[in-house]
């Protein structure tokens, strides 16, 4: 096993691009823990509050499973909060195994991974337009970060966290606001390239302007525009929200696979 990645890791994710894509982006920076034989396993964590990311091919052996329980408990004790983010099958064996060893793991998040080959115009009129983020809406975007995340429960960071990716998102052009009639900006929305596709983020809409279409609009455009750059636009979605997964359909986002996130229960 080795701390290091090369071709052959990335060759690994090539079938599973979209559900491992966060995946594929960490592995090649510096990470807290990174385990791989670089043929049937890929363990890397980036750090906290983030999870931890764990590959394996549709075929997965129960020999390979149990080496992956091992390391887990000897690296993340789930009972300290750590999550993980892995396929079903893996899921289904770990959750099993802990109950014998007396640890009860729950899965916390069903995700759906798409992307957006043909983006399709909504057909839902709104005012407003899309605001490319210059350094000037820094203090806003921190706010939408912390909203978002606080909302969601997932991925919470430090001020100094959500600084550092709005302020890269910014220099890199990546980063927008729905500016409605008022000059109010309602929604939000950003894109991380890595190699061929963009993953898109921060898809937020402030409370009090919900369900009048901004982010449909705004996800939409954005979504062009990584096409325009030449990426595949891509997302995460959690797959429990029937109604927010139907409004990616509706604007040309297909379901290209599936994962969760699992952890102890008492977390």
């Amino acid at each position: 096993m080795d701390s290091f990645v090369d071709e052959r890791d990335r060759r690994l994710l090539d079938n599973d691009k979209y559900t491992f894509f966060v995946l594929g982006r960490i592995m090649g920076e510096k990470c807290r823990f990174l385990l791989t034989d670089h043929e049937r396993m890929i363990i890397c964590h980036s750090g906290n509050p983030y999870p931890v990311w764990i590959w394996t091919p549709d075929d997965a052996t129960e020999k390979e499973m149990d080496t992956i329980y091992r390391i887990i408990n000897e690296e993340f004790s789930p009972g300290k909060g750590f999550t993980f983010n892995l396929k079903y099958d893996l899921a289904e064996y770990l959750i099993s195994k802990a109950k014998k060893d007396g640890t009860d793991l729950v899965i916390r998040m069903n995700m759906y991974a798409y992307d957006c080959p043909e983006p399709i115009k909504p057909d839902s009129a709104v005012d407003g337009k899309i605001h490319e983020c210059t350094m000037d809406d820094i203090d806003e975007i921190l706010e939408l970060y912390y909203l978002m995340t606080h909302e969601t429960g997932i991925d919470k960071q430090s001020g100094e966290d959500y600084r550092d990716k709005a302020e890269y998102s910014i220099k890199n052009k990546q980063l927008f606001l729905w500016e409605d009639s008022a000059g109010r900006h309602v929604a939000s929305c950003t894109y991380r390239p890595n190699g061929k596709l963009a993953s898109l983020g921060l898809v937020y809409t402030r409370k009090e302007y919900r369900r009048k279409h901004y982010a449909e609009n705004l996800v939409y455009l954005v979504s062009q525009k990584a096409l325009a750059e030449g990426y595949m636009p891509m997302l995460y979605t959690n797959a429990d929200y029937v109604a927010s997964n139907a409004c990616y359909e509706k604007i040309g986002y297909k379901l290209r696979g599936k994962l969760c996130t699992i952890s102890a229960a008492d977390t």
